[in-house]
C-alpha cells in the first residue's frame, strides 16, 4: 500500500463549480461532483483503498517529476523526465459558456504527450461513488467506459481498455516523442462514451487557457509579487461557485490540522467571514463582478434572516444558500494518514459567531461605494442591525469555533464594533433613514468594553477574552479595522505580546490551546492567515523592513505552485484543508498593504516619525472614504442588489 502524498503535493483544476487535485505523481485523489459539496468520486486522499483515484503516471525506475501551470492559467503540466524519454500530463476542467448556470455535468480532460524518446504510462481510474459507499458497474463501449451507481453515471471518453479490471480501468500505453492521446473523465454524461480526436482536445485547452488569461487580464496588480497575487486570485476565482457568487473556505474535507489527530473538518461551505475578507482583496484587484456577485450572496442570506425574527444569521451555508450542514462521520474511511474521525459536513454550522456581522457589514460597505445598495436591502439590513444591538453583549463560540463553551471574545466585540460604525457611515454618507442614536450608543458602549474589559492591565494587551492572560492572533485586525491607531501604546504592547507568545520564525500560531482550552484533544500548527494579518499589522505599525522580510518567508511555505493549506506545522508540513481561500485572500491583501507602503517610502524619504504621520493621515482619509480607490479598467457594474 502506497503512503499518503504531502497535503502540499497537489494542484488543484476546477471548473467554477467544483474542482479536481492532482498530485504531483498525477493522480486525481479529490474530486466531488457535481459541486464543491458534493460527495466524492475520487477521495483516495482520506482513504488509499476505498477513496477511489484516476491516476496517469510513467513508469520507470530513474524517473523524475515535475509540476507546473501553464503559464497564466489553471491548467496544470505533471512532467516526467528519464534516460528513455520526456513525457507531459495535462489536466483541467473545461468552464462552461456560462458558468452561472448550474449542472450535473463536470469534465476533467487529461492528455498525454511524449515531448522526447519513448514513455510507457499506466492509466488506473477507479472511481468510488457517494464517499465509496455506493458500489458500481462499468461497461466497455466503443470508445470507452461507462460506470453506473444506481442514480449516478460516468464515463471514461476516448480510452478503451481491452479489459476491465474488475469495474475499473487498468490500462499500459506506450508513446514516443510527438504524439498526444487525450481522454476524459465525465459525470453525467448526455451520451455513450465516445472518441477524443486531437482537434478537438486542442480546442478545449486553447479555449481553457484563453478564458484563464482573459480572466486574469481584467486585473490591475502590478506589485512586486504578481506571481503570488496572480495565482491567488485564481484560487478564489476557482473556490466561488459561479451559480450563487458563494465562496467555498477550502474544496476539501477532513483534511487534518495536526497529522493523527481529530481536528478534521469539512470545509466545502460559505463562511460569512471568510468570504467577506475576500471582498476587499478581489475589488482592489479589479475584480468588480465577483465581488458583488458575493455581496448579493450575503444580501440573500440577510433577506432570509430578515423574515425570521428568531435568531441570527449562521455562521456558514451551503453554496446554494441553504443551511443543512448537518456533520456526520465516515467510519469507513481511514482518515489521511490515519487522522480520524473524517467528518463530512459541520457542526460548527450552528454557533452563535458575533464577529460575522462586523465581517458582513464591512463587506456591504465597500461594496456600496461602487454598487450602491438598494433600498429593499437597506431595510433588511436594519432589522439584522436591529437584532444586533440587542444581542451583541453576550458570549458566543468566537472566530476559532471552539467547542468548549461560550466566552466573550473580545474580537467579536471588535466586529460588532465594525458594524455599526461600518452601518452609520453608510447611513450619512447616502442620507438613509436609521436610527442613528441607538447605533452610536450600541457602537459606542461596545468600543467601552473592549478598552476597558478586554485589555489586561498586567499582560499589557487585548487578551482572547476578558477572564484571560492568553493573547489571540485574530486581534491583530484591530487596527487594520480602523478600532485603534497603529501607533497607540495599548496596540504596540499588544502586537508585542503577541510576537513574544505566538510568533515563530514570523510564522503565527492563532493561539494558545494548552493556556486556553477550546474543547478538542491535540495541537495544530501555526494558522498561515494570521501569519498574513502579522504581515499587515507590521506594515501599518511602520515596520516595513519587518513585514518585508516576513512577508518573503512566508512566500517559501507555499507549495511547488504557489498554493497554501490552512496550516503550517514546525517542520515546514502543509496542514489542513488545502488550498485555504482564507490564506490566499490575506496573502493578496497583505501584499497590497506592503506594496503600498514600500512605494510611499520610496517615493518619499523621510524620517521614521514623519513617516508615521503621513500614514496616519492615509489611514484617516481611508476611514472618512471606506473603500479602496476604484481599480483601473473595471468591467460595467452589474445591476444593483436588492
Amino acid at each position: 500500500m502506497e503512503d499518503f502524498p504531502e497535503i502540499a503535493d497537489h494542484g488543484m483544476i476546477g471548473d467554477l463549480q467544483s474542482i479536481a487535485l492532482v498530485s504531483t505523481d498525477a493522480t486525481i485523489d479529490w474530486f466531488c461532483a457535481p459541486r464543491f459539496d458534493s460527495p466524492s468520486i475520487f477521495a483516495s486522499l482520506l482513504d488509499r483503498e476505498k477513496g477511489g483515484y484516476f491516476r496517469v503516471r510513467a513508469v520507470g525506475d530513474d524517473l523524475r517529476v515535475k509540476q507546473m501551470y501553464f503559464p497564466d492559467t489553471a491548467v496544470l503540466i505533471t512532467r516526467f523526465m528519464s534516460t528513455d524519454g520526456v513525457g507531459e500530463v495535462i489536466d483541467f476542467m473545461p468552464v462552461a459558456d456560462d458558468p452561472t448556470v448550474a449542472t450535473p455535468n463536470r469534465v476533467i480532460a487529461r492528455g498525454i504527450r511524449v515531448v522526447r524518446g519513448q514513455l510507457t504510462f499506466r492509466v488506473e481510474c477507479r472511481p468510488r461513488f457517494d464517499y465509496g459507499r455506493r458500489p458500481h458497474t462499468a461497461t466497455l463501449t466503443g470508445h470507452g467506459v461507462r460506470f453506473e451507481a444506481g442514480d449516478m453515471h460516468a464515463a471514461l471518453h476516448g480510452l478503451r481498455p481491452d479489459t476491465l479490471d474488475g469495474d475499473d480501468v487498468d490500462e499500459t500505453i506506450t508513446m514516443s516523442a510527438g504524439e498526444i492521446r487525450r481522454f476524459a473523465f465525465e459525470t453525467e454524461p448526455a451520451g455513450a462514451p465516445r472518441e477524443l480526436d486531437e482537434r478537438e482536445g486542442s480546442a478545449r485547452f486553447a479555449e481553457t487557457v484563453a478564458f484563464w488569461r482573459e480572466w486574469l487580464a481584467r486585473g490591475t496588480y502590478r506589485g512586486r509579487w504578481r506571481e503570488a497575487v496572480e495565482r491567488s486570485a485564481m484560487v478564489l476565482k476557482l473556490l466561488q461557485y459561479a451559480p450563487s457568487g458563494a465562496l467555498v473556505a477550502a474544496p476539501t474535507a477532513a483534511l487534518p490540522e495536526q497529522l493523527g489527530g481529530v481536528r478534521n473538518w469539512d470545509y466545502r461551505f460559505t463562511w460569512i467571514r471568510d468570504s467577506s475578507f475576500s471582498v476587499y482583496s478581489l475589488l482592489a484587484l479589479g475584480y468588480v463582478e465577483e465581488a458583488v456577485a458575493f455581496t448579493r450572496w450575503i444580501g440573500d442570506r440577510v433577506v432570509e434572516q430578515a423574515g425570521d425574527a428568531s435568531g441570527p444569521l449562521k455562521i456558514m451555508y451551503r453554496i446554494d444558500g441553504s443551511s443543512d450542514l448537518e456533520e456526520l462521520t465516515l467510519d469507513d474511511f481511514e482518515g489521511y494518514a490515519g487522522s480520524r474521525p473524517v467528518h463530512v459536513g459541520n457542526g460548527a454550522a450552528d454557533q452563535l459567531q458575533l464577529d460575522i456581522y462586523g465581517e458582513a457589514m464591512d463587506a456591504i460597505a465597500i461594496v456600496d461605494h461602487v454598487v450602491p445598495l438598494g433600498h429593499p436591502g437597506w431595510t433588511q439590513l436594519l432589522g439584522i442591525l436591529d437584532w444586533l444591538a440587542d444581542h451583541w453583549d453576550q458570549p458566543d463560540e468566537g472566530v476559532w469555533e471552539t467547542r468548549g463553551g461560550r466566552k466573550a471574545f473580545t474580537y467579536g466585540r471588535i466586529m460588532c464594533w465594525v458594524a455599526f460604525d461600518r452601518a452609520i457611515r453608510m447611513a450619512r454618507e447616502r442620507g438613509r433613514p436609521a436610527p442613528l442614536e441607538r447605533w452610536m450608543e450600541t457602537r459606542d458602549a461596545i468600543y467601552e468594553q473592549v478598552f476597558t474589559q478586554c485589555w489586561n492591565p498586567k499582560r499589557r494587551a487585548f487578551t482572547q477574552h476578558p477572564d484571560t492572560e492568553v493573547v489571540d492572533a485574530i486581534t491583530l485586525l484591530m487596527p487594520l479595522v480602523g478600532m485603534i491607531s497603529p501607533h497607540d501604546p495599548m496596540w504596540v504592547s499588544t502586537l508585542e505580546a503577541i510576537a513574544e507568545e505566538l510568533v515563530t520564525d514570523s510564522l503565527v500560531y492563532r493561539y494558545n490551546p494548552s493556556a486556553s482550552p477550546d474543547g478538542l484533544p491535540g495541537e495544530e500548527g501555526t494558522f498561515s492567515l494570521c501569519t498574513f494579518f502579522y504581515v499587515m499589522a507590521l506594515t501599518d505599525a511602520g515596520r516595513l523592513n519587518e513585514a518585508e522580510y516576513a512577508f518573503e518567508k512566508m512566500l517559501t511555505y507555499g507549495n511547488h505552485v504557489g498554493l497554501y493549506a490552512e496550516e503550517i506545522n514546525p517542520n515546514g508540513l502543509q496542514l489542513g484543508n488545502f488550498p485555504q481561500a482564507f490564506t490566499h485572500l490575506a496573502l493578496i491583501r497583505a501584499a497590497l498593504d506592503l506594496d503600498a507602503a514600500l512605494d510611499e517610502r520610496a517615493r518619499h524619504p523621510m524620517t521614521a516619525d514623519v513617516q508615521r504621520f503621513a500614514r496616519a493621515v492615509r489611514h484617516a482619509a481611508e476611514a472618512t472614504g471606506g473603500a479602496p480607490r476604484a481599480p483601473r479598467a473595471a468591467p460595467p457594474a452589474p445591476a444593483p442588489p436588492s
